[in-house]
């Protein structure tokens, strides 16, 4: 076993002896509630490692209805919109480029899930809404990912899930 050094300098045992390089500082263990510092990069390997338990859920319950999981997001993105929303605007906040939201508008109206109408304010300007179908996928969608997300979260209690959010929102933000 390598060892490793905690925030003060002081030798202690390595993390991961598995992993070359891998450091523990002295930190709280969310496992066993220890108190100390974490260090960022341990933050990240956590960060990364539940991102990868919602990936694989988000993949099971995307799979019953043929999404890939940019399409998914581009799907509720759209109903979230108060009205028909501008494909540039879709693109924004997708964070893509507009030729890729064309993409992703093609196969979702290809799938019967949204459909394009010409800006009646701006003839230039293509706007993208959901269809009845659509509604409806993006409802189960919507269902399936409460489901995945309440297993994966399952172990918090609503005032841990309070924080874990309001931490979250403050780092992305």
């Amino acid at each position: 076993m390598t060892p490793s050094r905690d925030t003060r300098g002081a030798p202690g045992p390595a993390s991961n002896p598995g992993r070359a390089g891998s450091r523990r500082a002295s930190g709280p263990n969310i496992a066993t509630g220890s108190e100390g510092a974490v260090s960022a990069g341990e933050l990240t390997e956590r960060v990364m490692r539940v991102a990868h338990l919602i990936r694989r859920a988000s993949m099971s319950t995307l799979a019953p209805f043929d999404l890939t999981p940019a399409q998914s997001r581009a799907l509720r993105t759209i109903s979230k919109a108060a009205a028909p929303i501008r494909m540039g605007e879709l693109a924004a906040t997708l964070g893509v480029v507009p030729r890729s939201a064309t993409g992703l508008v093609d196969a979702l109206e290809s799938a019967g899930l949204v459909e394009r109408t010409v800006d009646p304010d701006n003839r230039r300007s293509v706007l993208v809404r959901l269809t009845d179908r659509g509604l409806a996928v993006q409802q189960e969608m919507s269902q399936a990912r409460t489901a995945a997300g309440a297993g994966i979260f399952a172990s918090l209690t609503e005032a841990e899930r309070r924080h874990l959010a309001d931490l979250l929102a403050r780092v992305g933000s």
